[in-house]
This record gives C-alpha cells, structure tokens and sequence, in this order.
C-alpha cells in the first residue's frame, strides 16, 4: 500500500498512501519551521516522548500536509529546564479528518 500501486489500488484506499510513520515524522520539519511554542533564551529542546499518538486518516501520495500545534502544558521541571506537552494535528489539504493527532513531549533547556 506505500510502494506497490497495483497492490494499494486494491485496498480500501485505492490507491498508494504515506506511511504513518513518514507523517509523524514530519512534526519535526514543522516545529522547526515555525509551528508549536518555543522560548526566549532556549538553547537547545530535545524530545522527551509522546503521550499519545493516533493515525486518523491515510495521507494519499500526492496529497499536500501541513501542521497545526497548541500547547496543552508546559512545566519547570529543574532550573531552566521546561517541558513542554504539545498537540500537534497534521492535515491533509481539501480533507476535514486529519490524518494524526500526536501529543508530543519536549524539553526545553534555556540559558
């Protein structure tokens, strides 16, 4: 269903779609773009994890994704150590269901 079109257009999606993975892995192109909180004086944020992750809708080929992020908490956890708990949404364009929603954990380290 990634690579095999003649297999994929026989599935439910009919045709070849990105792997779930591909699309999670886009987070960090987006946070580092732009989207998603970050702080004044950070020096550095490293990932801390994902509290949750669900595939909601396969991204066709071709298809054009963008991403969209709130904040849900952000803590000190030590002196200049924040982390932050963020809810990323990928969307897939002229789609209304988004193809994943993830909760992704990050510290923050600030000088």
């Amino acid at each position: 269903i990634y690579i095999d079109p003649v297999k994929a257009a026989e599935t439910p999606f009919g045709g070849t779609i990105a792997h779930g993975f591909l699309s999670l892995s886009m987070l960090s192109h987006f946070a580092a773009d732009g989207c998603g909180v970050w702080m004044e004086g950070a020096v550095m944020g490293l990932n801390y994890g994902f509290d949750k992750v669900r595939f909601l809708n396969p991204v066709r080929v071709g298809s054009k994704i963008r991403g969209r992020a709130s904040l849900i908490s952000a803590e000190e956890k030590s002196p200049n150590k924040f982390l932050f708990n963020q809810e990323y949404t990928v969307e897939i364009e002229g789609v209304d269901k988004p193809a994943l929603i993830a909760q992704w954990l990050s510290m923050v380290v600030v000088a």
